[in-house]
């Protein structure tokens, strides 16, 4: 894509510092405009290489960009959507890194009516640590990044956003906001909840037992260290689909439970077949 003369970057952390990283050391942007709301943030972010720029205000940081990323928490976005609408140039783009789309596109959407677009979108490229100083150029290679554009979007803007994640080296996939949250609740969400509830089981055993946690623990439950703030507002925001999820989870696990207090060991390492089976269909991490 040619590169575009304005990226702006909202409330960057681990994600969005990435995309201003993977944006430089890519070509992707001439000029990488950013806006964080704490000022020593802002004082610590103009030193970065990969910073062109740092606003003082959201408005101040849009104003001249051809596409705005937000990298806010999830229960931020549409906010932040809002306050800048009014001081976009007519026909930006804006974007987002959500891991929830349904709400958030179609309320962004709706904040940007007869001025710029919004098109969803959601890297699935987080860690389990947070902030802009865990940032990686790499970060998006060859990691799903879901695009979800509304009935209504501009194709245009559509292909933009498409263009700009796949010149950060992603593979970009394009689903509507609500296939997004059913597949997400399954496979980013549900194990989240496993992993936490697992690490929170375990806390009422004997302290010492994680003196003698192996690679299977510790490879099992990495993500329980993420952020619980960060992680109730996208629980609250896909709640519905994750108890989907954890409902037919349920189910699966209860299977299992039956089949070893029936002794049917046939019928548990049929179970772990299957699973082992998913597993090694993974793509290459």
């Amino acid at each position: 894509m040619p590169p575009l003369a304005q990226l702006t970057i909202l409330a960057p952390g681990l994600l969005g510092g990435s995309v201003a990283q993977a944006a430089r050391a890519r070509g992707v942007a001439e000029r990488i405009v950013i806006w964080a709301r704490r000022p020593e943030v802002r004082l610590r972010l103009r030193a970065q290489s990969w910073c062109d720029a740092v606003a003082d205000t959201p408005e101040d940081a849009v104003r001249g960009a051809r596409l705005v990323v937000i990298a806010a928490p999830v229960d931020k976005i549409v906010p932040l959507a809002q306050q800048i609408a009014p001081a976009l140039d007519p026909g930006a783009i804006v974007t987002d890194v959500g891991s929830v789309k349904g709400d958030i596109a179609r309320l962004g959407a709706a904040a940007m009516t007869g001025r710029a677009h919004f098109i969803g979108a959601h890297p699935m490229a987080g860690s389990e640590k947070t902030g802009w100083e865990h940032g990686s150029a790499a970060l998006f290679e060859r990691r799903t990044c879901f695009v979800t554009p509304l009935a209504g979007s501009d194709p245009l803007a559509v292909a933009a956003v498409v263009e700009f994640w796949d010149a950060l080296g992603a593979n970009v996939t394009t689903v509507s906001a609500d296939e997004h949250d059913e597949i997400v609740a399954h496979i980013s969400h549900l194990p989240q909840i496993i992993a936490s509830s697992l690490c929170a089981f375990l806390a009422t055993k004997n302290p010492a037992w994680r003196q003698h946690a192996g690679g299977g623990l510790r490879d099992t439950t990495r993500i329980a260290g993420s952020d619980p703030q960060l992680w109730r507002s996208i629980l609250e925001q896909n709640r519905d689909e994750v108890l989907r999820a954890l409902r037919q989870y349920q189910d699966e696990l209860h299977a299992f439970q039956v089949a070893l207090a029936n002794r049917d060991f046939a019928d548990v390492a049929a179970r772990i077949d299957h699973g082992r089976s998913y597993r090694n269909q993974f793509p290459p991490g």
